[in-house]
């Protein structure tokens, strides 16, 4: 049969969605947005429980961020970054300077998380190549254990979720695989504590690598696409002091935790650490525009600097990298972030919103974990409380569960099993009542409803956790 001809059965969809089955998929399209909510094309209002995949930091339609951009569309829309600039975008690199950890001090733009990790990779390669003293033999990398980094594919190659990467493996490079480094799921066989056993775990990788490394990768404290996976406290900071001792570079990847989700701008500042290169997006423009960034320290700067016949220049770019008004929003969202005691109201939202979770669900047989930082939250259903077994992946528990709280009103996307709360910054406490309301109920509803129909569940079933 001609490849061109469409199957009568299949769906006639001409928006196809990423990570998403088009075969058996819920229809759910947005006229606009106000604050928190979002309304369908049918009147629908629905709490934005996951901030647009965790960028919305300030909600829509907020009238900063529109003002900054109808402003600078007064001017110019776009000029490339290949070498020119706008001012809008010069400021706010140097805005970014200001804020990121330490002396990280040069900003690369791109469009998106993916691509900037995928700047990240490169600028460490590069870095080793030709700083000083070269050292040619560290082109590797080195990922924990259920990474995500992004698609494109260096980051795909980070990854250590099967179902995003392991299709493509033919076309990917591989990482040394560290621990996952999961406060929940701690191997019952240590006899110390997590923090030190994840600790020498990596440091053994370390050793045994670090001539041919490059850099280690990581997302601080919170392993958002993983499932929230949360660290043990003093985790990061341990890291860097083992990468500072075996000369690998450390790449932190704050797309998902940075711009206030854990309650300080970047979730380094936790710990008191600066990485050698910084990943930023999601937040950066308060979800408006596509906009990411990577940033450096000046010693991985400085090895890209000589005379423009030695061809030692950055070998990479993108055309809509720095985009005049995806800055202009940017620079408009870093003020409502830099406002004073900002921070400080979404800790105890963060906190306000925790405890209403674990008080209507502490007590449920079939929630193992209530995990995350501040407004980053995620909730584990599992099968048996006692052995942290997880469901089936058919019985499809976190997608059901999500279905149900849409129909009440607030729109949420999970993980596997896990139920992922990350909320505009800008959500009052009456909001996070709703959401924690809707969703408490929704996966009472739904565990109830599944073991009432699948009684037969054996306790003794061969099971293989997502991660």
């Amino acid at each position: 049969m001609n490849g061109s001809m469409t199957n009568p059965a299949e769906p006639q969809v001409a928006h196809w969605h990423g990570f998403t089955q088009m075969a058996d998929h819920d229809s759910l399209v947005i006229d606009r947005g106000e604050g928190c909510w979002l309304t369908t094309t049918d009147g629908q209002k629905l709490f934005d429980g996951v901030s647009s995949l965790w960028c919305n930091v300030h909600g829509h339609r907020h009238v900063k961020l529109d003002s900054a951009i109808r402003e600078q569309l007064q001017r110019v829309a776009h000029v490339t970054t290949l070498g020119m600039s706008c001012q809008t975008t010069d400021d706010l690199a140097k805005r970014l300077t200001e804020l990121t950890p330490g002396d990280l001090g040069h900003v690369f733009f791109s469009s998106d998380g993916s691509s900037a990790v995928e700047a990240a990779l490169k600028m460490s390669f590069q870095y080793w190549q030709q700083r000083e003293d070269p050292r040619p033999k560290k082109t590797r990398f080195l990922a924990l254990g259920s990474a995500y980094h992004g698609d494109t594919t260096g980051a795909v190659s980070l990854g250590g979720i099967k179902y995003f990467h392991q299709l493509f493996s033919p076309i990917l490079f591989s990482p040394v695989r560290g621990p996952i480094p999961c406060s929940y799921r701690v191997p019952a066989e240590i006899d110390v504590t997590p923090l030190e056993h994840y600790t020498n775990e990596i440091k053994v990788l370390l050793e045994k690598h670090h001539e041919e490394l490059a850099a280690m990768v990581m997302e601080p404290l919170v392993q958002g696409a993983a499932g929230m996976i949360t660290h043990p406290a003093g985790l990061l900071r341990n890291l860097r002091e083992l990468c500072d001792h075996y000369n690998v570079l450390l790449i932190c990847d704050e797309v998902a935790t940075g711009f206030g989700r854990t309650g300080k701008m970047f979730a380094c500042e936790h710990e008191s650490v600066t990485p050698d290169i910084l990943c930023i997006g999601k937040g950066l423009t308060g979800g408006y525009l596509p906009m990411a960034a990577t940033v450096a320290r000046p010693h991985v700067f400085n090895a890209f600097l000589a005379r423009a016949s030695d061809s030692r220049q950055f070998f990479h770019g993108h055309t809509f990298g720095g985009n005049p008004l995806a800055a202009a929003a940017a620079m408009a969202s870093l003020d409502l972030l830099t406002e004073p005691s900002c921070l400080d109201r979404v800790s105890e939202k963060g906190e306000y919103l925790r405890n209403r979770i674990i008080s209507e669900l502490s007590d449920q047989p079939h929630v193992g974990d209530i995990r995350g930082r501040c407004m980053m939250l995620g909730i584990e259903l599992v099968a048996d409380r006692a052995t942290r077994r997880p469901f089936p992946a058919e019985f499809q528990l976190g997608r059901s569960v999500c279905r149900r709280t849409v129909r009440n009103g607030v729109w949420i996307r999970p993980l596997g099993d896990v139920i992922i709360l990350m909320p505009p910054l800008i959500a009052t406490e009456a909001e996070l009542d709703i959401l924690a309301t809707v969703v408490t109920e929704s996966i009472k509803a739904e565990t109830a409803n599944l073991i009432e129909q699948n009684d037969s569940i054996s306790s003794d079933a061969s099971i293989t956790h997502h991660e």
